[in-house]
């Protein structure tokens, strides 16, 4: 199990792509939803879209998560979010993200959903949602909900 550095109380999670519409918001949805108030969610892209996915909200109220009542919307990528951040999660845009010292980068290599219909999405969903259960594992945070 790796042993991530974390600065204060609760890690805080950072995870970028491009757009901040499709991989992201389902990471950071499903961190805020697994993880509870045992970390901190953020996201944002490197070169943020006008809109979240619809095919990745459709596939994201599948599974009980209404990205638009959770405030889910593009955000572009700012040096303060990656500096507050334990751990950056890249997914499609490594060499972008600004680096700090003491900072923990991660890639999560994910197809993009951009483009893509719902069933080619919902893999795509799958693999996130158990990627960000390993990570709670691996920060020894308790998963909050397995709905």
């Amino acid at each position: 199990m790796p042993d991530y550095p974390v600065a204060g109380e609760k890690p805080e999670i950072l995870f970028v792509c491009v757009h901040n519409a499709g991989r992201s918001q389902m990471a950071a949805a499903f961190l805020a939803h697994h993880g509870g108030d045992g970390v901190v969610v953020r996201s944002a892209g490197t070169a943020p879209g006008d809109a979240v996915n619809p095919a990745v909200v459709e596939v994201m109220n599948e599974v009980g998560l209404d990205l638009y009542r959770l405030g889910a919307h593009p955000k572009a990528l700012e040096e303060a979010a990656v500096e507050a951040s334990d751990i950056v999660i890249t997914m499609g845009c490594g060499d972008e993200c600004p680096f700090f010292p003491g900072t923990t980068y991660l890639d999560w290599p994910l197809d993009d959903p951009a483009g893509q219909g719902p069933d080619s999405v919902r893999p795509i969903r799958d693999e996130i949602e158990q990627l960000v259960l390993g990570l709670l594992g691996d920060l020894d945070v308790p998963v909050a909900s397995s709905e």
